[in-house]
C-alpha cells in the first residue's frame, strides 16, 4: 500500500516540520522516500530526527540510538 506525506516546498515543510532551505528539505524527502519503500511509516517526530541528522545537528550514533528507542513514533 502506498502512503503519501505532506511536502510543502513553498513553505519548506514536510508533515508540518519546518526546514531552513529547499536543499535540506529535498534531501530529507529523498531519505524518507527510500525508508518508506522499505516499510518505514513516517511521523513528524521521525521527520525531525532525519532532518537533524541530515543537517548534522545529531550524530550517526545519536540517530541510531533514536531508532533503537523508537523515538520517531
Amino acid at each position: 500500500m502506498f502512503t503519501t506525506i505532506e511536502i510543502d516546498r513553498h513553505n519548506l515543510t514536510i508533515m508540518g516540520v519546518k526546514f531552513s532551505d529547499l536543499k535540506t528539505l529535498e534531501s530529507t524527502a529523498n531519505a524518507l522516500g527510500s525508508n518508506m519503500f522499505e516499510g518505514f511509516k513516517p511521523t513528524p517526530k521521525g521527520v525531525e530526527i532525519i532532518r537533524d541528522y541530515v543537517t548534522g545537528k545529531i550524530s550517526l550514533s545519536e540517530f541510531v540510538a533514536f531508532a533503537k528507542q523508537k523515538a520517531y513514533v
